[in-house]
């Protein structure tokens, strides 16, 4: 099995993609434009596993030995040697296509491509490169220290071999594999959350129910662990505006239009937690 991960991004997906893999005995290089985001990205993953330490879930001595394994640098050559990389950046296919470009140039023959993510179609990615048989989809989960799940996702050309590699890599780091056959924009996951969400907007925009009643419904009719609207919240709701935009782009489908009322909370800053107020006051 292969053991030297290469990551492309040291946001919050990224470094959390280098620190689950560094602790599972992967050998890590993580990749960003600057030192500044390289240096957020560390702190973020000593801080998390320091909470790991505090609560006995690692050892100090794992903990130090997992940070050992992790390498940062500003360049992209440095990802050449690696068995598998992973693309952590921003949901935008110009952005994924320059890299996927590059990594095609430089990364060794045999060696799996794989995008973190969420909406964006593997073909499409995977277009730039002269292997596309080798690039494969390996959606994470936010928090991923925390989240189980990983989305496989199978692009027009991807092969047998690439999507065994990548279930492997996710599975040898604790997660539980679900696999998309067919590249469709948004895959499984994605696509679920962006119509609950914005049909869940739609009700609480023409004042059918209160923010509050329509989690509850969802929390305690279906059983789901938070709300559509508090989901909203916690992932950024920008960050959901954006992936319903390129599901409704690609489909043509009206479930997937974000609503007036989530695209002026964008333009009024008011994008859930991180900034303190969306669906709720946080």
């Amino acid at each position: 099995m292969a053991r030297k991960l290469a990551v492309i991004g040291a946001g919050l997906m990224g470094s959390g993609i280098a620190q689950v893999s560094a602790q599972a005995g992967w050998d890590v290089v993580l990749r960003d434009v600057t030192d500044a985001a390289l240096t957020r990205g560390t702190d973020g993953i000593k801080a998390s596993y320091e909470r790991f330490v505090a609560k006995d879930r690692l050892t100090a001595a794992e903990a130090e030995a997992a940070l050992g394994r992790i390498t940062t640098t500003t360049e992209l050559e440095a990802v050449a040697d690696a068995d598998i990389v992973v693309e952590a950046v921003f949901e935008d296919l110009d952005v994924k296509h320059g890299i996927f470009r590059s990594l095609d140039k430089l990364v060794k023959d045999g060696a799996v491509l794989a995008s973190n993510t969420s909406a964006i179609p593997i073909t499409k990615i995977a277009a730039v490169t002269e292997r596309p048989e080798a690039v494969v989809g390996v959606h994470f989960f936010s928090p991923v220290p925390m989240m189980r799940l990983v989305e496989l996702v199978r692009g027009y050309k991807t092969s047998d071999e690439t999507l065994a590699t990548a279930r492997e890599f996710a599975e040898s780091v604790g997660k539980t594999c679900v696999v998309v056959n067919r590249d469709v924009a948004g895959f499984v996951t994605t696509r679920l959350i962006s119509a609950l969400v914005v049909e869940a907007a739609k009700l609480y925009e023409s004042g059918v129910a209160t923010a509050e009643d329509i989690d509850t419904a969802c929390k305690l009719g279906f059983g789901h662990a938070m709300g559509p609207l508090a989901t909203a919240d916690l992932t950024g709701i920008d960050i959901l505006v954006h992936a319903a935009n390129n599901i409704y782009t690609e489909s043509q489908d009206e479930k997937f239009a974000p609503p007036e009322l989530m695209r002026r909370m964008v333009d009024a800053g008011d994008i859930g937690r991180k900034s303190g107020q969306g669906f709720y006051k946080h």
